[in-house]
């Protein structure tokens, strides 16, 4: 976090999924983004009579598999990556315009797209950056728990999400959120950045879980159309 932030152009990096390859790419990536909007529809017609009209985004949304309703209020999650320029319009054209309507009927969780290593780290898709980028958005989570307030912190940080995790940003969307700086850094490097990391790996390890369900769903409509599932 103590990087100097820079306006430098950088080249867009790859978010290629390896595991598409099995099937026509446009094939999954259609199917994902439509999956994603009928589950959240479905669960937000519990929640108010007749679903909005949303846009679509290869953003998986969703009723949290396997959470319960707690006080009453609908499970609802999403996963993203820090440093994506979908995730920041999922954010703004999806995630929080939902939020703004039923944040109080919701139970909102916010996870991460990454992969556990066998050194119990985690390797994220757009390199190192991304990872301390999603810990610091975790950490602004654990620290203010209010969806008001991380993920205004969240978008602010997504709207600028090539500069992520720079210091600058950090600073002025945490002055911009009310967001105390120094304990969101000490946040992420407690013991040695561990605390950080096992926030990460954590909500890693719930994207992977939801993931393999949704796969499941997947390969079961793919078999339907004669297209051979991935395992096969």
């Amino acid at each position: 976090m103590d990087e100097k932030r820079s306006r430098s152009s950088s080249q867009t990096e790859s978010r290629a999924d390896p595991r598409s390859a099995a099937m026509p790419g446009h094939f999954r990536h259609a199917f994902r983004m439509v999956l994603s909007v009928v589950v959240l529809v479905a669960v937000l017609y519990h929640v108010w009579n007749g679903a909005p009209q949303l846009s679509r985004y290869g953003v998986a949304t969703g009723p949290a598999s396997g959470i319960t309703k707690t006080d009453g209020l609908v499970p609802l999650e999403a996963h993203i990556i820090s440093k994506c320029p979908d995730t920041r319009d999922a954010l703004r054209q999806l995630i929080l315009p939902v939020m703004q309507r039923v944040h109080d009927k919701v139970d909102f969780k916010l996870n991460y797209i990454g992969t556990p290593t066998a050194n119990d780290g985690v390797e994220c898709k757009h390199g190192p950056s991304e990872c301390l980028g999603n810990i610091i958005e975790l950490c602004a989570r654990e620290l203010y728990p209010d969806p008001k307030i991380n993920l205004g912190f969240i978008m602010c940080l997504t709207k600028d999400y090539k500069h992520i995790p720079e210091r600058a940003l950090i600073e002025d969307c945490s002055l911009e959120h009310a967001i105390d700086f120094k304990a969101l850094n000490e946040c992420a490097t407690r013991d040695d950045g561990a605390h950080g990391l096992e926030l990460l790996r954590t909500s890693v390890e719930r994207t992977a879980a939801v993931r393999d369900v949704e796969e499941t769903a997947l390969q079961s409509v793919v078999g339907a159309n004669r297209i051979r599932p991935a395992s096969q």
